[in-house]
């Protein structure tokens, strides 16, 4: 098990709405569908990944590498919310997405690429979007291995079979940003820097013959951080600086996830 600064048993946090997807395809034994995403960098975070997808029914089993993602803060491995996207156009972002020209494309700028969160990537407990920044089952640090299985919910699984389901993988080294951005705060949460809350990693997921990931895979429902030699480590990222800054994001967060899934 990893260590937790106490900051990780602060009151969990609630991301705005975002999206994923894949078009279906039978395995070998024609009961199980796969998908996989291949993780590019985005924000010139220099990390990359892979993510595979097996469905039989509503049980899916989720399989993840990534690597070279910011590694630290204030001491502790840097937690990194991750989350199967869907109901947008099924695409990652590109520079043409950062409308404020910071150089750095935000969790909003990016949405309408991605779309609202369906199904989030948590190491154990809730999957749903209520859990999509709880920093506690997070994949932590620069490099981790995930594998789990739980019941995916029915707009995730829908999103998938139409092929627009993206997985995205948050949170970004502020020494990597431009130098303006590295001051600037999230544009979901001021009380946080845009760096905790901007996506690192993007994938589109599309079909698969696959049947694992090469590789392989830790236990289920466990996320581990790896060696982490040569990886970007972030300074003190003033991430969330007491529970009571956590509360105010929560609320945001929450307002922000019912303002765009109103009309759905």
């Amino acid at each position: 098990m990893y260590k937790k600064s106490a900051f990780l048993v602060a009151p969990a946090l609630a991301l705005a709405a975002l999206t994923m997807s894949g078009a279906g395809a039978m395995a070998a034994d024609g009961g199980t569908t796969t998908y996989q995403a291949n993780l590019g960098a985005v924000n010139g975070s220099h990390a990359s990944g892979t993510v595979m997808i097996s469905l039989t029914g509503d049980q899916a089993t989720v399989t993840e590498n990534v690597s070279g993602l910011a590694a630290t803060f204030n001491g502790a491995p840097y937690p990194h919310v991750q989350h199967i996207h869907i109901d947008g156009m099924g695409t990652c972002p590109t520079a043409a997405a950062d409308t404020n020209k910071d150089g750095v494309i935000s969790t909003t700028e990016g949405g309408a690429s991605y779309g609202k969160i369906g199904t989030t990537l948590s190491s154990s407990g809730d999957t749903s979007d209520k859990a999509a920044l709880d920093l506690k089952v997070a994949g932590m640090g620069a490099s981790y291995n995930y594998q789990r299985t739980f019941t995916m919910n029915a707009a995730t699984i829908a999103a998938l079979k139409a092929g627009t389901g993206v997985v995205v993988v948050h949170g970004l080294d502020p020494a990597t940003l431009p130098a303006a951005a590295q001051k600037e705060k999230s544009d979901l949460v001021p009380s946080l820097p845009l760096a905790a809350t901007s996506p690192a990693l993007c994938g589109t997921v599309v079909a698969s013959q696959m049947a694992a990931m090469p590789g392989g895979a830790p236990g289920t429902g466990l996320v581990q951080t790896a060696a982490q030699t040569g990886a970007s480590t972030s300074p003190d990222l003033g991430l969330m600086a007491g529970a009571g800054a956590l509360v105010v994001a929560a609320g945001a967060f929450v307002a922000l996830r019912r303002k765009k899934t109103a009309s759905n």
